[in-house]
């Protein structure tokens, strides 16, 4: 590796489920062989090839690109998408936050509202939050899945192993068909220490501007700290495949964080080769012609 190339991608990229452990992917990762300042130097250079990408991306029109980002409470989470897709055409760029599902949502498959959400060909579509709810917050709080109304499931007692089994299966057809269609899927777990969300909640509390972003749920979440990081756990552990795989990212470091997700993005989508369309040569006398009346302008 070049001076500038600082980590492995696969140091952070979760190749085999069955062995997967969080307590494998640090949070902070101490000798990060930069500082702050050349950190950011290396994210905003990656922000501009990030952004010449995506125009190509978006004149190809073949594919799409989504990205799903993952974590807990105060791990960053709007500020990484903020700072990464800031150089980006926003006409190619779209953002995707999934709250509670509404009742028109739970009368369909809790896949529904996320198809309707996914980018189109020459797209990005970024989803803060995602159909993985569906395996995380549901299976902390089992009695929200009673909501889905789903036959067979007449109490919590029904939301067993065998349910979240199938469930993940479910969730890598669903990625395996988009997949399959030309979608590219990058897939962010940002994570955030106890302790650092901690301290990023009481600098909310004591930060007025930062007031807004401080919520007593979660506080109330918190308290299930142990319960999540089993789940997120389980989660990717099932559902990281060799097409669509999970990427653990250190977050106690903001800036380390923007700057691995902004790497690890611009590295996957150089692999896809992505090129200007190719013009015919009937377009090529078009635009010669088109040029030709230009020039003769009185």
């Amino acid at each position: 590796m070049g001076k500038k190339e600082l980590f492995d991608i696969d140091d952070f990229r979760v190749t085999d489920g069955k062995k997967f452990s969080l307590s494998d992917y640090p949070a902070e990762v101490k000798n990060k062989g930069m500082d702050k300042v050349e950190g950011e130097m290396l994210t905003r250079n990656d922000i501009e090839d990030l952004a010449a990408l995506q125009d190509v991306l978006y004149a190809e029109n073949r594919r799409a690109v989504l990205i799903v980002i993952q974590a807990m409470d105060a791990a960053g989470k709007d500020g990484t998408i903020k700072h990464i897709m800031s150089g980006v055409n926003p006409a190619g760029v779209s953002v995707s936050n999934f709250k509670s599902p509404t009742a028109a949502e739970l009368d369909h498959d809790y896949f529904w509202r996320h198809y309707i959400a996914l980018p189109g060909k020459g797209q990005i579509g970024i989803f803060n939050r995602s159909h993985y709810e569906n395996v995380l917050i549901t299976k902390v709080h089992p009695e929200f899945i009673l909501n889905e109304k789903h036959a067979g499931i007449e109490s919590v007692k029904d939301v067993n192993k065998s349910f979240w089994d199938e469930r993940y299966k479910q969730i890598c057809r669903f990625e395996k068909n988009l997949v399959e269609n030309d979608v590219t899927i990058l897939k962010f777990f940002l994570h955030v220490s106890k302790e650092e969300q901690k301290q990023r909640f009481l600098d909310r509390i004591e930060d007025p501007k930062k007031n807004w972003k401080f919520s007593t749920a979660d506080l109330k979440e918190r308290a299930y700290w142990d319960a999540y990081q089993s789940a997120y756990e389980d989660a990717i552990a099932n559902t990281s495949t060799k097409s669509a795989p999970w990427f653990v990212i250190p977050a106690d470091n903001k800036w380390y964080t923007h700057y691995l997700v902004g790497k690890i993005i611009c590295t996957e989508l150089k692999k896809l080769d992505l090129k200007y369309p190719d013009i015919s040569t009937s377009e090529k006398e078009a635009l010669l012609k088109s040029k030709d009346i230009l020039l003769n302008e009185t």
